[in-house]
């Protein structure tokens, strides 16, 4: 009698398989519910005026942004930096300018970053250190100036300040578009000296201003007398317009002049 074959049973490592798999998904679980915490470390977001300057295990990768990018967990560290024009003022600074004048001056410096990598990388604090670069550059020409250039001149000066600044600031990545002298502070007795000057300086102009109009009415005068030498009739002439003009006061005692010409007439007649 023939036996009938086996029938097929089951593999015997469906049991393993199941799990594994369900080991599997227990630690990828277990997995993302740790890494929920750190998901925040993963994502960055830079606004369209700043820049994120990222550095791997300490090495620069440069900068990134604006948007949204991922940074790999401790192994990832980034620096945000502005790229807004920063106003930055100046404290007061107290200098000696070169006619031997102390003066108290303050100033304000508007500045950008240009190279964040730079910024970073290159000097610890970059906005302390531009104002540190501001207020020596400010004490220094102050003290390369006379008080004359730097009360009349303030553009030059403001425009010299710029210039020395931005190149101390060039290696840095940091442009420096603007440095503006606010106010200028004098002593009190040097305050009273520039007043008397510029009273001596308004006395003298009113001298010669009427001395010069002195000089041009002795001109016309010259003129006119010449005009009276030619037309001896003029001078009776402006006699009696003056005698109109002091006879409508009405106030004073007017006497007429005889000219000698008219006595010796007379007397001729009597004669």
């Amino acid at each position: 009698m023939t036996s009938s074959p086996a029938p097929d049973l089951p593999p015997t490592d469906v049991p393993s398989n199941f799990g594994a798999r369900f080991v599997r998904w227990i630690l990828l679980g277990v997995g993302a519910i740790l890494l929920v915490p750190l998901f925040p470390f993963y994502v960055r977001i830079v606004k369209e005026y700043e820049r994120g300057v990222i550095f791997r295990l300490g090495r620069l990768i440069g900068a990134k942004g604006p948007g949204l990018f991922l940074l790999i967990p401790i192994v990832d560290k980034m620096v945000n930096v502005d790229l807004r024009t920063i106003v930055h003022d100046v404290p007061s600074q107290e200098a000696i300018t070169r006619d031997n004048v102390t003066v108290k001056v303050n100033a304000v410096i508007y500045y950008r970053v240009t190279d964040p990598a730079m910024a970073v990388t290159r000097v610890t604090e970059y906005m302390r250190a531009t104002s540190q670069i501001s207020q020596t550059t400010l004490r220094s020409v102050l003290g390369q100036s006379e008080l004359d250039e730097l009360l009349g001149e303030r553009e030059r000066i403001n425009q010299r300040l710029q210039q020395i600044i931005d190149e101390q600031t060039e290696p840095w990545g940091i442009k420096v578009s603007t440095v503006e002298v606010k106010d200028v502070e004098l002593p009190q007795t040097m305050q009273r000296a520039m007043a008397r000057q510029a009273e001596a300086e308004r006395e003298r102009r009113a001298k010669v201003i009427a001395a010069d109009g002195e000089f041009q009415a002795s001109e016309r005068l010259r003129e006119a007398a010449n005009v009276m030498n030619q037309e001896p009739m003029t001078l009776q002439l402006r006699l009696l317009q003056t005698l109109t003009e002091i006879a409508a006061e009405k106030n004073s005692t007017i006497v007429i002049p005889i000219p000698v010409e008219l006595l010796r007439f007379f007397a001729g007649e009597r004669g």
